[in-house]
């Protein structure tokens, strides 16, 4: 009874800690030629920053519906007013009637004032419309803008909430990208240095 006992002990030491067969079993496989399936990116990744005068927002170009691509060329930053722009996440057609709808309004409210659109005026919009449908219009935008009082930048989330940054993402791809954010912004960025910011973070 006691050897069965020092045995069992013995295999439960041995056990502890990592296991790396699986290791030496890919690099087996490898030096054989064998290639193994990589990860595959799918959905959105928005992003937006403020730099010293203005603000850059920036987005992927792939439509997906679940695991297959749908369309390499989708247009997902849209115009809302000449100073205002908006990138959409989310079911395409909600972000792009959505962002529609809210450019009309600016056009009507320009028209109305004569006086350029604010930052501000849009955001009201989207969120009044995004919180009477509860989440139902699946539309997470990043809007972004320069105004009189100066460069703003929003998250907008398809209940309505929304949140005031120097720099965002949105997306399924947000984590990666704003870690990117976290590492490389400062204040003070130059236009070219938050262009580069932003492209890396899409491509993170």
């Amino acid at each position: 009874m006691a050897a069965v006992v020092d045995q069992m002990m013995k295999t439960a030491e041995e056990s502890k800690g990592f296991s790396f067969d699986n290791c030496r079993r890919n690099a087996f496989m490898a030096k054989q030629g064998v290639t193994f399936p990589t990860a595959r990116k799918t959905g959105t990744t928005i992003v937006g920053v403020i730099f010293n005068e203005g603000v850059v927002l920036g987005a992927d170009t792939r439509a997906t519906g679940g695991s297959i691509v749908c369309d390499l060329n989708c247009e997902k930053i849209h115009y809302i007013a000449d100073n205002v722009f908006c990138c959409g996440a989310g079911t395409a057609a909600d972000t792009e009637f959505t962002t529609r709808m809210v450019s009309s309004k600016m056009e009507l409210l320009k028209l109305r004032t004569g006086r350029e659109g604010r930052v501000i005026s849009a955001l009201r919009m989207l969120k009044q419309y995004l919180f009477r449908y509860q989440g139902y219009v699946s539309a997470a935008l990043v809007l972004g803008g320069v105004d009189v009082t100066g460069p703003a930048l929003y998250t907008v989330y398809p209940h309505g909430s929304t949140d005031k940054l120097p720099y965002v993402t949105m997306g399924s791809g947000s984590l990666a990208a704003m870690s990117v954010f976290e590492d490389g912004y400062k204040l003070g960025l130059d236009e070219e240095a938050a262009k580069k910011l932003v492209r890396d973070a899409i491509r993170a």
